[in-house]
């Protein structure tokens, strides 16, 4: 359990001007997020807990399907990346120069780490059955405009992962193992029902690439949905006026405005070629690998769920991502009371903060909605008078009296 007097982060009376976006302006109010400079945010306590849990449910999706957890440099050199002939073409690329008149790059995406490093262990046709490696970290974007809060940053927490494939067909079957997974993710981030998997322009790499866009009124993104089948397509790729499905070739589309949340990309052997990674076959020869990547915006997904979420007041996180499941407010003198009872919910598996404040009643009540913690409890002289305590669901307005078992 947690006690809020021990906090030094405070709410504030009222979203602070200049807030880039509603949902982040609230998770400002709320003291869960500071920010440093344009698109750089700082987290505190409850923030990082609310970000750890979202972090978490991404990394329980990627061990589901025998990925494996590294963590990579966030340093890159420049010689890696003109390996790949991104080094003058990746406008985001924040470049560092350095000692001895050597230059870095503050890598926005790893795949000019992990193919080489990839490339150390993999030999034969062995070494690729189950060859997928994921990390969670700090990604840097040197962007022209970060006005969009959590939504797009400079500086930003994100899953990427990479998997490494003998042949095309065993690569598409992945590519889908990775689909249900991301599926999963956004089911239990309450955010199914609005993210749609969109077609969407490939680049130098494929034809289609795919995103997770996400409905938002505040969305950067346009994507139009197929009247017939209701596969989603980005606006990069389709002419709205001469809309014509690349599923079924229906020709009505209903548009939504939306904000990516991931992205998945079939690579090819564009970076395995780039850095001579090859494997030998069970004919002896050797072969091309290719290369499959699949990111999440950590950071983003919690901007997202806040701007989604948030009720007429404030925030309404799901459980799944609460930084606390309960807080218990307690009024007068009944500390060892919320204790106790804090102590039972944690051994139910419940997560649990104390507003042990000196503050009145409206502004603790007040701070528990405003930091969107699922389940309210209150401990008084009228529910100890009852032999019991007060639970108010967030999404509720009325609580109920439940009696000590």
């Amino acid at each position: 359990m947690l006690y809020l007097s021990k906090l030094p982060f405070k709410t504030q009376k009222s979203i602070p001007s200049g807030s880039d976006n509603r949902g982040t302006g609230i998770l400002l109010q709320a003291g869960f997020i500071r920010m440093t400079l344009a698109g750089s945010y700082n987290y505190t306590t409850l923030g990082l807990k609310t970000l750890r849990n979202i972090e978490n449910i991404v990394r329980e999706e990627m061990n589901a399907i025998w990925s494996s957890e590294v963590l990579l440099t966030a340093l890159g050199s420049k010689e890696a990346w003109e390996k790949t002939d991104r080094w003058n073409s990746v406008d985001v690329l924040f470049k560092l120069p350095a000692a001895e008149g050597r230059e870095y790059a503050l890598n926005p995406t790893h795949e000019e780490v992990i193919t080489p490093l990839v490339g150390e262990f993999i030999q034969s046709y062995k070494d690729l059955e189950n060859c997928s490696v994921y990390q969670i970290q700090t990604k840097f974007r040197n962007e022209k405009r970060a006005k969009s809060g959590l939504l797009r940053g400079r500086e930003f927490l994100m899953k990427d992962m990479y998997s490494f494939h003998r042949t095309q067909e065993e690569l598409d079957t992945y590519f889908e193992v990775v689909h249900g997974a991301y599926d999963r993710v956004f089911e239990r981030l309450g955010l199914s029902d609005s993210t749609h998997y969109t077609f969407a322009s490939g680049g130098d790499f494929c034809k289609y690439s795919y995103e997770f866009q996400t409905e938002v009124d505040i969305g950067e993104d346009e994507i139009f949905i197929c009247g017939s089948c209701g596969q989603a397509h980005n606006k990069e790729i389709i002419d709205e006026n001469n809309f014509v499905c690349a599923i079924c070739s229906h020709t009505t589309c209903e548009k939504k405005i939306v904000s990516e949340a991931a992205n998945i990309f079939k690579l090819g052997s564009r970076f395995s070629d780039a850095f001579w990674l090859k494997y030998q076959d069970t004919d002896g020869g050797s072969k091309n690998i290719v290369m499959g990547c699949y990111g999440i915006g950590i950071s983003r997904l919690m901007g997202l769920i806040a701007e989604k979420m948030a009720d007429e007041k404030w925030l309404v996180w799901p459980e799944s991502i609460a930084p606390y499941s309960h807080i218990i407010i307690v009024i007068g003198d009944h500390i060892e009371e919320a204790r106790s009872l804090a102590s039972s919910l944690e051994q139910s598996g419940s997560t649990v903060i104390i507003d042990d404040r000196s503050a009145g009643f409206g502004q603790k009540a007040g701070d528990a909605d405003l930091f969107g913690i699922p389940n309210r409890i209150i401990i008084s002289d009228k529910t100890v008078e009852k032999w019991g305590y007060e639970l108010k669901k967030r999404t509720e307005t009325e609580g109920t009296i439940i009696q000590y078992a």
